[in-house]
This record gives structure tokens, sequence and C-alpha cells, in this order.
């Protein structure tokens, strides 16, 4: 199978499948140890695509994922998320290994009816790409694999009315923790954050002094985080971390700042401005320096004069 057409997996059954398992015990949820999985000897890349959800803890595995574009050695406790029909390829290099860890799978079928349906999508760990996983001290680890558990001995045993419900339950414990831990990471990387909003900084001016901007516009959230090398949502959630602020609140701050800039030090007319920051139109220039400064442009001029 080539690299463009992955395998689509509707059901947690076909992982069981695909992965040597037994059926599992409940159709719309189920968790594996990585050490329960066939072995296999086929070295390679396999794509694959989930119709469920999944979270996992992995370590010590004998092959890479690719996800978003970005490539990951688990060879650390590590905790990874997915939405469904999100691509994860599967590259594996290297026998010998003994893989460790679980895997947590939930079908969408089984949040109907229940909060958890809407407010999964709230959970914006599901979208990072793998090289922004979370890292788990062993104290976070024993308390995210006591919910696994569970979770486990619920579905296994009789189920009854209350089983959903309680399964729900722990599920909302489970992400809640999760937040928590990716809030704590957000928090302990002081360094890397100092470097990313440093890189934001240059690339953001030297976008708006460059030719990009008069050509193209003002810069979308995709292609800072592109240049970035990270996803969308996780820029915007870190920004909104460090910052207090959206990208495009940061975007918008520095068009007004190179605005206030040409206004104050040039004899351009206003028009040229708003050409110059990659506005078609000088109206909408003027509409969104108001709604930002309150004053007009020509307002701003006049009182820095």
């Amino acid at each position: 199978m080539s690299d463009n057409q992955p395998i689509r997996l509707k059901t947690i059954s076909e992982f069981h499948t695909l992965r040597g398992l037994p059926k599992p015990k409940h159709p719309l949820i189920s968790v594996i140890n990585f050490e329960d999985m066939a072995k296999t000897s086929e070295i390679g890349r396999q794509n694959l695509m989930f119709d469920f959800f999944m979270i996992s803890v992995k370590r010590d595995m004998n092959h890479k994922y690719r996800y978003g574009q970005q490539d990951y050695d688990f060879d650390e406790g590590v905790m990874f998320c997915m939405a469904p029909h999100q691509i994860l390829s599967v590259i594996r290099e290297e026998q010998g290994k003994n893989p460790s860890g679980w895997m947590l799978m939930i079908h969408p079928d089984f949040l109907w009816n229940t909060p958890l349906a809407s407010s999964i999508k709230k959970y914006e760990f599901f979208d990072y790409s793998v090289n922004e996983a979370l890292f788990l001290s062993e104290d976070e680890e024993i308390k995210i694999e006591q919910i696994i558990e569970n979770i486990k001995q619920e579905y296994q045993s009789n189920i009854d009315k209350f089983s959903q419900n309680i399964i729900i339950s722990q599920l909302e414990t489970l992400l809640n923790y999760s937040e928590r831990f990716y809030q704590r990471q957000f928090i302990t990387r002081h360094k890397a954050h100092h470097q990313f909003l440093e890189k934001l900084e240059i690339l953001l001016n030297d976008y708006f002094e460059g030719e990009n901007i008069i050509k193209n516009g003002l810069p979308t959230v995709q292609f800072l985080s592109e240049q970035l090398n990270m996803s969308s949502q996780y820029m915007r959630s870190l920004l909104k971390s460090l910052t207090g602020q959206t990208t495009q609140q940061i975007i918008h701050e520095k068009l007004i700042e190179k605005a206030k800039e040409k206004l104050s030090t040039t004899e351009l007319s206003v028009s040229e401005i708003a050409y110059e920051l990659g506005f078609e139109h000088s109206q909408s220039f003027n509409k969104l320096f108001k709604a930002k400064t309150d004053i007009s442009p020509l307002e701003f001029r006049k009182s820095f004069n």
C-alpha cells in the first residue's frame, strides 16, 4: 500500500484484528497493553487512520511515529492523544526492543447522549503534533494508570445501566488530569518558550518588512505555524498560555505597531501605508486601526505630531 493510502480502521475490533489481539470485551471502548500485541518482523512504514479517539502511554517502542509532519521516538514514557480521522504513520526501523505501555481506544458512539460528546472537543491536545506529546512524571503516570485500570475493570465486568456513566466520569477525570499535565508542561518550559517567542517576533518582523506582506496580505495562522514547525492549535494554546492573546491578536498587534511606526516616521499617505501593510482597500486598514486603538490613522498622526 502506498504512503498516500492509509489503512482506515472504522472499529476498535478492526484494530484488535490488525494487531493480533483477541476480540474486544466491549465494541466501543478498549484498553490494551503493547506487550500483548503480536510481534511483527515487518520493517517499513504503515499509515493508519482511526475512526475513534486514542490515548496512549508508550515507551521503548521499536518504531517511530510520524504525525503532523513530525517524527518522534518513544524512548521514555510519553502520553499521546489522537482524535478520529487523523493519519498516523508507523515507521518500523528495527527489531529487538520490548515495547511497553497501554492504549485506550474510545469510539465516538460511546459518548452519544453524554455531555462528553461535545465537551471532548475542548481538549486541544488531541490535535497536537506528536513532538508536543506529554512527558509524564512517575507520579503523574501512576495517577493516569489508576484511572485506566478503573475504566478497564468497569467495561470488562457485567455491563449494566450504570456502566456508561461510571466510565464517562472516569474519562472526564482522565482528560482533566491530562489538561492539568499539559498546562504544567507549558509552564515549565521557560527556555523553550522564550526561544519560541523570539522566533515568532523575528518571523513577524521579517514578514512585515519584506515583500510577502504586499503580495499575500497579513500572515495567516497556518503560515506562522508551518514556519515554526508546530500545529496551529498548539501554537494558539502556547501563545494563550504565555501572552494571554490569540495568534490573530498577536498578528494584529504587530500590524498596529508597524502602522504606528510608518505614520509617525514617514510622509506616506494612509492609503500608501495601508498598501504597504497588505491591505487592498485603505478603508479596511482604517477600520482595523480604529478598532485596535480607538482613533483613526490620521488622528494618530496628528496627535503624534
